[in-house]
């Protein structure tokens, strides 16, 4: 069983990556550069966050 602080971060990353996919999908859908490099970078965030909060 896990805990309630290590579910709410996999809730975060998730929505975080779910974001970034959305974003990504959407500036490649309206070829606006800026909206992938947004989605990248979420995607980045996301990744560092659940690298550096993992035991």
């Amino acid at each position: 069983m896990t805990s309630a602080p290590e579910r709410s971060m996999r809730r975060i990353v998730a929505a975080l990556t779910l974001l970034a996919v959305a974003l990504v999908a959407g500036g490649a859908l309206a070829d606006w550069l800026w909206l992938l490099g947004l989605g990248a970078w979420v995607l980045i965030v996301a990744f560092m966050i659940d690298m550096i909060h993992r035991p």
